[in-house]
Formats: C-alpha cells, structure tokens, sequence
C-alpha cells in the first residue's frame, strides 16, 4: 500500500513531456510486456527467440512447425560467406572504427539485389492485390502476366537468378521442401515457381540457360508465407545475417592489416595498389588558368567529356 501511495505522488510530480503510443510492447519495474506477453513468461516455459519474433512482429504464438520454418531459414541465412555485406563489413573496418558501424555499413548493404527481399514480397503484394480487384483466382495466369509486364518493361523479376551460383543457390530448392515438409508453404511458395515455370518455359523456346531462383525468391516467400510481411521478412533477414556480418568485422580487426593494402600479406589485399585497372583519360596537363575559357570550349565542342560523365 505505502508503495502504491509513493507511486502516485511520483506520477503527480513527474508528468511526461511526451506521451509515446505503442502497440508493441511496455515495461514496469517489474516486467516487460511485449504483445500482452510476458518475456520472462514466456521463457520459462520454453518458448525460442524464434517464437519471439512472431510475438513481436505478429503478435501471436506460432504453431511448432511455424516456429520450426522460421528457425530453419535464420540457420541457413545467417551465413552466406563473402557477399556484399561482408565485403561492407570487412571494408568498413579497415578503417578502424566501432565494430558497430562496420555492423551498420554491412547491413545498409541490403537491397532489392543482396540480402532479406522486401522488394521481392511487394513484388508478389501488388499482384495478388490485382488480382483480388480484378477477381483472377488462376496462380498461373498471374505468374504469366507478371512475366509479360516486366519483360516488356525490361524490369529485373525479384527472387531469380544468382551469380555467384550458376546451378542456383544450394539453400533454395531445400528451402522450398522444408515449407512443403512442415506444411507452411502456401500462396507465396506457389506463385515464386510458378513465375519461375513461366520464365524459363519462354527461355527454354528462345534457346536460353535455365534460371534458378535465388534465396529471396526461396526465403521471402517461405517467410511471408508464415504470415511476415515484406519489412517483417526483411527484419528477419537483417538480423540473421548481422551475426555473419559482424563476425567477418571482428576478423578483419583480430586478423587484418587496417587500410587493406598491406604488401606483407600472401593474398593481394582488396585496397593494395595492383588491384587498380585504370580506364579513364589519359594523363594530360593541367591548362594555364588564363586560357580556361578557351580550354573549357574546346572540351565542351570535342564531346569526349561525355564519354566519362557520370
């Protein structure tokens, strides 16, 4: 009783600045909640980090296989050896900074072509929304006007394609039997082979190399089939992968020569001085700075300046 007294003096004295809403989660002195759950509730009683993030991100408490689905797909993301948010990661820390901002740099690498796709499930979001204004229920039908519209528009199709792995990333086609196995594959799953049967049914008359899907083809739709949204899924991606990504950092700190140009090292080194294939102008003198005008008009009539202009 005294401390329930003590606690509403203190909230008549201190009155907040600002008043913050949230759907997701608050704390006390004594707990946190997150989703009306809570954490440490739901920790004795066994529940995984992966059960968590369907608490934070959907709010709710996945079935086992749910559970099961998301913990395969953080396993196999988590690692991807070298890939543009290592190379971030690693570059990064050649400078020398907090392993925190090689961590940030490595994970603002990912895109609509590297990492977790969002891009790929707004892909698939603005298709299905057509069809339900358009009431097309043919998955195939879709697929086939989704590959006509961005072949006519010469638009990358998200989630095909790898070019490291020529015979299509080893973590895809297990990725899609697992779903299948654990009975969460669904509308997703679906529509990411069917645009896949669509496209290379059409490379294969033109006499072109097979297209494999990628993992964002193969892990966005897994995911969003278990009910994340393309930023959710995202999410998921990002903080899967930031362990690798701060893992190659602090290699690179224990291991590497900071600026990455050491001669001393047996592999020629990603900032070393040979690694420089220059294809710019040619050397040329710096012109007097009372002729620039001159100068200046004579490189604008030539137009080769064009030829450099980003």
């Amino acid at each position: 009783m005294e401390k329930t007294k003590k606690e509403e003096m203190e909230k008549k004295e201190r009155e907040p600045v600002t008043r913050r809403k949230s759907a997701i989660s608050y704390k006390t002195r004594e707990k946190v909640v997150v989703r009306g759950y809570d954490m440490s509730e739901l920790a004795e009683a066994g529940y995984t980090f992966e059960d968590g993030i369907f608490v934070l991100l959907q709010g709710r408490i996945p079935t086992e296989n749910e559970m099961k689905m998301l913990r395969y797909e953080m396993a196999e993301f988590i690692e991807h050896s070298m890939s543009p948010s290592a190379a971030a990661g690693i570059t990064t820390m050649g400078g020398r900074p907090l392993l925190p901002a090689a961590i940030a740099a490595a994970i603002m690498c990912f895109g609509a072509a590297h990492g977790p796709g969002a891009a790929h499930g707004y892909m698939c979001d603005e298709f299905f929304e057509r069809a339900v204004k358009e009431n097309k229920r043919d998955i195939k039908e879709l697929a086939k006007t989704l590959v006509d519209e961005y072949l006519r528009e010469k638009k990358p199709i998200q989630g095909l394609g790898q070019p490291q792995h020529i015979y299509g990333d080893p973590r895809v086609y297990p990725t899609f039997r697992r779903s299948q196995m654990l009975e969460t594959a669904g509308i997703y799953n679906q529509f990411q082979l069917e645009i896949l049967n669509e496209l290379n049914r059409r490379r294969m008359k033109q006499g072109k190399s097979f297209v494999h899907p990628n993992m964002i083809g193969a892990g966005n739709s897994s995911l969003m089939d278990l009910g994340f949204s393309p930023l959710g899924s995202f999410i998921i991606g990002s903080v899967s992968r930031g362990y690798s990504c701060a893992a190659h950092a602090i290699e690179q700190l224990k291991r590497g020569h900071a600026w990455m140009a050491s001669r001393r090292e047996k592999m020629v080194q990603l900032l070393d001085l040979s690694m420089i294939e220059y294809e710019g102008p040619a050397d040329r003198e710096v012109p007097p700075i009372r002729e620039r005008d001159k100068y200046a008009q004579d490189q604008k009539e030539k137009g080769e300046w064009k030829k450099w202009s980003l």
